[in-house]
């Protein structure tokens, strides 16, 4: 299955994919990451982009489109994908969807980690990135240890877009660009709000939840030729039962 995680910047998208992808086989396609690795090698393009990104702006969708188009396209990454970060526009959830189309694939799923403001701002404050394997730690809430990160310590940096003004810049841009968009798949009845103010297990237990019950879908659909379109209402019903029901 594919999937989109959303939330504004901070709500912890990046430490549920990690939690996700040894568990359903799933890789995770950071927008973050794409861009930064971008800005590592120093090209034109990731000077443009470093630039964007520390005035708290959102780099443009031809440039985003490009990278994620890579992703897409191989056969590696078949309906094993978590999109995080994107898309942020209806544009890209358009050429996100004509994408997919194309390489016979479809989003089964989409996750919205509710966070305020406030605690937005605290999570980034204590944010580190390892400019090694470019995993994403924080110090208060995800510090790097022994088991959980193996490269050495002098890899590990500070965000650099990660202050206050930027980080409430990049909120704001959230709200104003970016969540309009869950009313467009909440009307396709795949959206799922997730309280992202939780700690970090108690949130996964609610997303493993959902995409075991998914998976499970699927699996019937396969086994039985049913039509994956006629069960979703089913199941996005039953879940939001479920969390009306857990509150």
């Amino acid at each position: 299955m594919n999937l989109i995680i959303f939330g504004p910047p901070g709500a912890g998208k990046g430490t549920q994919s990690n939690n996700l992808i040894n568990n359903f086989d799933l890789k995770q396609v950071s927008t973050g990451d794409l861009l930064r690795s971008e800005i590592k090698i120093k090209t034109e393009l990731g000077k443009k982009i470093e630039s964007i990104i520390n005035d708290g702006e959102l780099v443009s969708d031809d440039v985003v489109n490009t990278l994620i188009r890579k992703i897409v396209s191989d056969p590696k990454n078949f309906n094993r994908l978590i999109f995080d970060g994107y898309p942020r526009t209806i544009s890209q959830v358009y050429s996100l969807e004509k994408m997919l189309k194309k390489f016979n694939q479809k989003i089964s799923i989409v996750l919205n980690l509710n966070v305020d403001k406030d605690t937005v701002s605290k999570r980034a404050n204590g944010r580190v990135i390892c400019t090694r394997c470019l995993r994403i730690f924080n110090v208060y809430l995800d510090p790097p240890n022994s088991i959980n990160h193996k490269c050495e310590k002098k890899y590990l940096e500070k965000r650099i877009d990660d202050n206050f003004k930027t980080i409430l810049n990049r909120y704001e841009t959230y709200v104003v660009k970016t969540k309009p968009i869950l009313d467009y798949y909440n009307k396709k009845r795949i959206l799922h709000e997730i309280d992202g103010s939780q700690k970090i297990a108690e949130i996964y237990y609610k997303i493993r939840g959902i995409l075991e019950n998914i998976r499970d879908w699927h699996y019937v659909c396969f086994l039985y030729k049913f039509p994956w379109k006629n069960l979703t209402s089913s199941i996005y019903g039953s879940y939001s039962r479920y969390q009306y029901s857990s509150r």
